[in-house]
């Protein structure tokens, strides 16, 4: 993908998320483009901060039986915990890893923050090793501060 069809990317996804109705439409949205876009992202979900946990919310891939992850607990509580963007290039060398397919080799975790709060997180898996760098993140991060603005309390 050129960085000129992520930027086309991009654009899409916030139209996408400016036309949302709510702020689970704007996710599901987000996920599907995602999905849709890029070959190498094979899992991409998010998960929803509820109290002392993250709860998966929409999400396209073979389903995770991790639907709820204690806050500091793998790499997505970590991710949450430390408010910080994480990437794994290899998921069997990172003890924090919760297994969920024995296909992923790579993961990248960016958390959606408001006001000094994480509200949730963008979770995407690779069959590729180290399929993640800088173009990702500065893909991802972006999309996770327009999650956050258009986020909603329930």
């Amino acid at each position: 993908m050129t960085d000129t069809d992520r930027s086309d990317l991009l654009t899409a996804i916030s139209s996408a998320i400016a036309a949302a109705p709510t702020g689970k439409s704007a996710m599901q949205q987000v996920v599907r483009l995602l999905k849709d876009a890029i070959p190498y992202y094979t899992w991409v979900g998010i998960y929803v901060v509820e109290g002392d946990e993250l709860v998966l919310g929409p999400f396209l891939g073979k389903p995770s039986p991790h639907t709820r992850i204690p806050l500091g607990k793998g790499i997505c509580g970590a991710a949450v915990t430390e408010m910080a963007t994480i990437v794994v290039d290899d998921v069997n060398a990172d003890p924090r890893y919760l297994a969920c397919s024995i296909e992923t080799k790579s993961e990248i975790v960016v958390p959606i923050l408001r006001d000094g709060h994480a509200l949730g997180e963008i979770d995407i898996d690779s069959d590729q090793p180290a399929a993640f760098g800088g173009r990702d993140r500065e893909l991802l991060e972006p999309i996770a501060a327009m999650l956050a603005d258009a986020w909603e309390d329930e």
